[in-house]
């Protein structure tokens, strides 16, 4: 224990541990011989002190040893991708089966949502059936068979990330970048592709809240993947406004679906086709990001990306017939249509707002493992820069018949700024590393 105390005191100090040291103190949380006040005031030192890039590479290769790292090489070049979460954000179920179907295989292992920031797991289980608890041989498989995998993370990846995750959530150690992009780089490293695209949400409806400390965190996990041997780029998008018209789970699969038809938002299908771009480049299936949107572009247009999408779903259990007819959805019990009092421009769309006025009507979770309705949420009839006339709907609510409806409605209406004159439209991409 005196050897731990040395270790916890030299980073309280501002001063640096080496790899090995940092590995005993992750695989001896692990193994239960660190207890937890220890584990807590050393990952609280890294808080105020941080980490140079060497420790902090060190920390996601210790918590990548202390489990299973999946093997892809016999796929050839499998590419995988990962956003920090923000209101509206279901790229993967559109860039996924889209890449995919460019002949570039994707395994991507996702997460359930908290508080405001959807997951997409929860977004997959709105497709009737849909498993997203593959066993490691289930996700082989499938790999091998359509190319592409979209589940939850074994129990057997990176484990330490797990326990350090919800220690640091007890403790009040969660905001801090080794220590963000060490959870998701161990994953990521753990899963076993071999190119990773970042996309780090920037703003209100975004865990980083600012450009200087997303840029940050963005060249930690950059750095990371790197030296792991990853081919690893990042793209800094807004998220000050929810991307897309759809917030919710079912709602947004049903924008997903739409995108593939060629019938989608203009910003997600400009993130979707640079993030798919930017895939089939770290795949060397295009030379080019130019060759590599036509293929893109062209896999929207013929059908073939929605064709994925099908297969994915009927792969993993889900009721295929879904993508044909989304009507099939479940869909919440009541829709509440809200109006302008008055012509003008959509001057500010407050996506906290949106997000938290989500977890009101159910669509999200205010802690872990609360259960949600994957029917409620809402869809946005108009983004900053759009121009509603006066009795025009410029949101439409699914309500499913809770107690905080009406305080959701409230919130939906104030996440609104309204201008009598021309508003310009919001950058959708704010930087690439």
């Amino acid at each position: 224990m005196s050897r731990v105390v040395e270790l916890i005191e030299r980073k309280r100090d501002g001063g640096r541990l080496s790899a090995d040291e940092i590995g005993e103190l992750i695989q001896g949380y692990v193994r239960h011989e660190i207890p937890d006040y220890q584990l807590s005031a050393f990952l609280m030192a890294v808080v105020l002190r941080g980490m140079d890039a060497r420790e902090t590479s060190a920390l996601t290769s210790s918590m990548v040893a202390s489990g299973e790292r999946l093997d892809l090489s016999r796929f050839g070049r499998v590419v995988d991708k990962h956003s920090t979460g923000g209101v509206g954000d279901k790229t993967t179920l559109v860039v996924a089966p889209l890449v995919a179907a460019c002949g570039v295989r994707v395994a991507k292992m996702s997460g359930r949502g908290l508080g405001f920031s959807g997951g997409t797991l929860d977004k997959l289980e709105a497709i009737p059936g849909y498993r997203v608890d593959l066993s490691t041989t289930e996700f082989l498989a499938q790999l091998e068979r359509i190319g592409v995998v979209v589940t939850g993370q074994t129990a057997d990846l990176a484990p330490a990330d797990g326990l350090i995750y919800g220690l640091r959530d007890a403790t009040g150690t969660v905001p801090s970048i080794p220590l963000i992009a060490s959870s998701i780089m161990s994953k990521k490293i753990a899963a076993g592709a071999n190119a990773v695209l970042l996309d780090v949400k920037v703003g209100r409806g975004a865990f980083m809240k600012d450009l200087r400390t997303a840029r940050a965190l963005a060249r930690a996990m950059v750095a990371i993947g790197r030296a792991a041997g990853l081919v690893v780029s990042c793209e800094l998008t807004d998220m000050d406004q929810p991307l897309g018209f759809a917030v919710g789970n079912a709602l947004e699969v049903d924008e997903a679906i739409a995108t593939l038809r060629g019938q989608g938002p203009a910003d997600l299908v400009k993130l979707s086709v640079l993030a798919g771009s930017q895939m089939l480049v770290h795949a060397r299936a295009a030379r080019t990001m130019a060759a590599a949107e036509a293929r893109i572009r062209r896999a929207l247009e013929d059908g073939s990306g929605l064709a994925k999408l099908r297969e994915l779903a009927a792969a993993q259990g889900g009721d295929a017939r879904v993508i044909d007819d989304p009507s099939r959805l479940a869909r919440a019990k009541r829709t509440e249509a809200l109006r302008a009092a008055r012509t003008g421009y959509v001057k500010d769309l407050a996506a906290d707002k949106i997000g938290i006025a989500s977890v009101l009507l159910g669509a999200g979770r205010a802690k872990k493992g609360d259960p949600i309705d994957l029917t409620v949420g809402v869809v946005l009839r108009a983004k900053v820069g759009d121009r509603v006339e006066r009795g025009e709907p410029y949101a439409e609510v699914h309500l499913g018949g809770r107690p905080d409806d009406t305080a959701a409605l409230a919130m939906i209406a104030d996440a609104f700024r309204w201008s009598g004159t021309r508003v310009l439209r919001r950058r959708l991409v704010l930087g690439h590393l």
